[in-house]
C-alpha cells in the first residue's frame, strides 16, 4: 500500500528476522513456484503482450508531445500554426488514441493479472486444506493453530500479489526504462546522458525516509499486536464473563487506552517521518528538468543544435516517467526475497508427509461386525516415553468393554487406535479380523463412533450438526436418533424445533443438551462400534443422569467400548479393563476386581462407592 508502513512510498526494507529467515532460492524452487503457472501460460502469455503493448503505447503521447509542440512553434514547417492545422489535430488526435489504447489494454491486463492469481491462489488453497486434512493427530496437537491459519490464508493471499503485482512489475518497468532510455538517446545523447545521471539521486530520499518509516511502522505493528490481543481476550465470551466477575471493566479499559494512544502517537510520526527528505525529494524531481532545459537552451541557443523545444519537451516527459520504474526496480530484491519466503513457508507444509494414510492395497471395509483385537500394542507420541505397553484384549461383537483407571493412564489413547487418529509404535490393532492399516481410512471410521467428553458442534442449527454424520439422514431418522440420545422431547420443546441453533461451538445449549446432540449424532452415523470416552464426566448429576439413561440401551444393542466413571456403567460391561501407567494391570468382572486389592478396589473406595451411593 503506497505511503504506508513497510514496502509504502517510504521504500521497502527487510526485517532483522527476514534476513536471517532469508530463504534460499535454488533452482528447483523457481521451477516448483512457476509451475504453479504453468496451467495458465496462455493467459499469461497474453499478459506480457499487454504489458508491452501498454508500456509502449503510454509513452508514444509523451513523444508525440514534442512534435505538437514543434507544429505550434512552426519549427518543422517554418511558419504559423495556420499553415498545417491538419497537422496538429492528427497528432492530437494519435496522442488520445494512444492514451485511450493504453489505458483499455492496462484495464484488459489488470483482469487477466487478477484472473490468473485468484485462479492458481484458489488452486493453492484447495491443495493446502486438502493436505491438511490428511495431517495426523500429532501434527494439530503441536503446531500453533494461528500458524496453521496464517499459511492457509496470509502467505496464499500474499502470492496472489506476487503473481498479480510483482512478476508484472518488474517486466512493466523495465520496459517503460528501455523504451524511454532508447527514445531519449534517440532525441539527444548529451541530454540522455545527463538524465540517467540525475534519476539514482531521486531515490537517496525515498530510501533515507524508508528506513525511518519502516522502523516506526514495526514499532506500530507491534503495538497493534498487542491491542489485538487484548480485544481477543477481552472481548471474546470467555475473557467478558471473566471481565464482568471480577469487575476489571476500568482496567481493561485503561491498558487498552494506553496501548491505543501508544499506537496512534506511532502511527503519526509514521506518517510525519521524511518529510524533509519528500522535500528534497520533491526538489530534486524539479531539478532533473531544469537542468535539461538549461543544457538544451544552451545547445540551441549557442550552439545552432538541430533540438527542437518539442525534443527537449519530450526528453523531460520521459525522465519524469523514468522515476517511478527505478524506484520500483530498486525495491524488486525486497519483494522478490518477500515472495519466495511466502512460497517457502507454503511449500513446508506441502511437503509435510501425512503420518496416516492409506497403503496402496487398503480394503474397503463393508457390513462391519466391530469386533476389535489388541494384539501386544505398544505406543508412543514422541518416541521415547511409551504411554501404552504390551495391551492386548478383544473386543467380540455385540459385547461391551469398560476401560477405567487413574487419569493420564492411557484410557483415550487405546480408543483413538482404533479409527487410527494415530497409529501403534509396536503390535497391532485388528478391527474384524484385519490391521486397522489395511483398511481404507475413510471406510474404517465410517464404522467407529466416537463420543468425546468435550464436545464439540459447529455453528448452526441441530439440523445442521446432526447431517455432518450422515448428510442423506431423513427427518425420521434424525428424530429417531434425537430419541435414542434423550434430546428428542427438548428439541420438540424449541420454536424452531431442529432448525434451533446451537451458536458457537454450541454456547447456546447446556452441557448436557450438547453431550446428548453428540450421541445423536454418532447414532445417525449408525457405526458398527460405539465409543463413549467419558462422555458424562463433566456434567451435573441431572445431565448425567439423562445421557445415562440413553447410553444404557445403546451398549446393550451394539459392540461398545466405554471409558467411564460411572459405576452403572461399568457394571453393565462385559468385561473390565483397568489401565494403570499405559498397562492392563487388571480384567475381569466387577463382582471378581472389588475385592481383589488393586487398582480397581482403589479407584472403588475412592469415586465408584460414592456414584454408588447416589445411583
Amino acid at each position: 500500500m503506497q505511503g504506508r508502513g513497510p514496502g509504502g512510498r517510504g521504500g521497502k526494507f527487510l526485517s532483522e528476522e527476514e534476513k536471517q529467515k532469508m530463504p534460499k532460492v535454488t533452482k528447483e524452487l523457481l521451477l516448483r513456484v512457476f509451475s504453479y503457472l504453468k496451467p495458465y501460460w496462455k493467459q499469461l502469455a497474453l499478459v506480457f503482450v499487454c504489458i508491452i503493448v501498454s508500456s509502449v503505447c503510454s509513452l508514444f503521447p509523451s513523444i508525440l508531445t514534442g512534435n505538437i509542440i514543434d507544429v505550434l512553434t512552426g519549427k518543422n514547417l517554418g511558419g504559423w500554426i495556420g499553415e498545417d492545422i491538419s497537422a496538429l489535430i492528427r497528432l492530437i488526435l494519435v496522442s488520445l488514441a494512444l492514451h485511450f489504447a493504453s489505458n483499455l489494454i492496462g484495464v484488459g491486463q489488470s483482469y487477466l493479472n487478477n484472473w490468473i492469481a485468484q485462479h492458481i491462489s484458489f488452486d493453492m488453497r484447495n491443495q493446502m486444506y486438502s493436505h491438511l486434512q490428511k495431517m495426523s493427530q500429532r501434527f494439530f496437537t503441536s503446531a500453533n493453530q494461528g500458524d496453521i491459519i496464517t499459511r492457509m490464508t496470509s502467505d496464499i493471499s500474499g502470492v496472489e500479489s506476487v503473481i498479480s503485482g510483482t512478476f508484472t512489475s518488474i517486466l512493466s518497468n523495465s520496459i517503460t526504462l528501455v523504451v524511454a532510455v532508447v527514445a531519449m538517446f534517440q532525441k539527444n545523447w548529451i541530454l540522455a546522458l545527463i538524465g540517467l545521471v540525475v534519476v539514482p539521486l531521486f531515490t537517496l530520499p525515498t530510501r533515507m525516509a524508508g528506513k525511518t518509516r519502516w522502523k516506526l511502522a514495526g514499532q506500530a505493528q507491534e503495538c497493534n499486536d498487542e491491542i489485538n490481543g487484548i480485544l481477543n481476550e477481552t472481548l471474546s465470551a470467555s475473557g467478558q464473563l471473566l471481565v464482568k466477575l471480577f469487575g476489571r471493566e476500568k482496567a481493561e479499559y485503561d491498558r487498552y487506552e494506553e496501548a491505543n494512544g501508544r499506537m496512534i502517537k506511532l502511527r503519526i510520526r509514521e506518517q510525519m517521518a521524511g518529510r524533509w527528505f519528500f522535500m528534497l525529494l520533491s526538489t530534486l524531481m524539479t531539478v532533473g528538468p531544469m537542468l535539461l532545459y538549461l543544457v538544451g537552451g544552451i545547445l540551441i541557443m549557442k550552439y545552432d543544435s538541430s533540438l527542437s523545444v518539442g525534443d527537449i519537451t519530450v526528453l523531460v516527459a520521459l525522465l519524469n516517467r523514468m522515476y517511478g520504474p527505478v524506484n520500483s526496480l530498486l525495491n524488486v530484491q525486497v519483494d522478490w526475497i518477500r515472495s519466495m519466503a511466502m512460497f517457502t513457508r507454503i511449500f513446508e507444509y506441502y511437503d509435510m508427509k501425512p503420518e496416516i494414510d492409506d497403503k496402496p492395497d487398503a480394503k474397503e471395509l463393508t457390513g462391519a461386525k466391530g469386533e476389535v483385537v489388541f494384539d501386544h500394542v505398544y505406543f508412543s507420541y514422541d518416541g521415547e516415553r511409551q504411554i501404552l505397553k504390551d495391551v492386548s484384549f478383544t473386543l467380540h461383537s455385540g459385547d461391551c468393554i469398560a476401560i477405567v483407571g487413574p487419569s493420564g493412564s492411557g484410557k483415550s489413547t487405546i480408543v483413538n487406535l482404533i479409527p487410527r487418529l494415530w497409529d501403534v509404535t509396536d503390535g497391532s490393532v485388528r478391527f474384524d479380523g484385519r490391521d486397522v492399516r489395511d483398511w481404507t481410512l475413510h471406510s474404517l471410521r465410517s464404522e467407529v463412533g466416537v463420543v468425546t467428553q468435550e464436545t464439540y458442534l459447529f455453528n448452526g442449527t441441530i439440523r445442521e450438526n446432526l447431517l455432518y454424520a450422515r448428510p442423506e439422514a431423513t427427518e425420521e431418522e434424525m428424530i429417531e436418533a434425537c430419541r435414542q440420545a434423550n434430546i428428542y422431547d427438548f428439541i420438540e420443546k424449541q420454536p424452531e424445533g431442529l432448525d434451533t441453533m446451537v451458536g458457537n461451538r454450541g454456547l447456546k445449549l447446556s452441557g448436557g443438551e450438547k453431550q446428548r446432540i453428540s450421541i445423536a449424532r454418532a447414532l445417525l452415523k449408525d457405526p458398527a462400534l460405539l465409543i463413549f470416552d467419558e462422555a458424562t464426566s463433566a456434567l451435573d448429576s441431572i445431565s448425567e443422569a439423562a445421557i445415562q439413561a440413553a447410553i444404557n440401551p445403546l451398549i446393550e444393542e451394539r459392540t461398545s467400548i466405554l471409558i467411564a466413571h460411572r459405576l452403572s456403567t461399568i457394571l453393565a460391561a462385559d468385561e473390565i479393563l483397568v489401565v494403570r501407567d499405559g498397562e492392563i494391570v487388571e480384567r475381569g468382572k466387577h463382582k471378581d476386581l472389588v475385592h481383589a486389592g488393586g487398582t480397581y478396589q482403589e479407584l472403588y473406595e475412592t469415586q465408584f462407592s460414592k456414584a454408588l451411593d447416589t445411583e
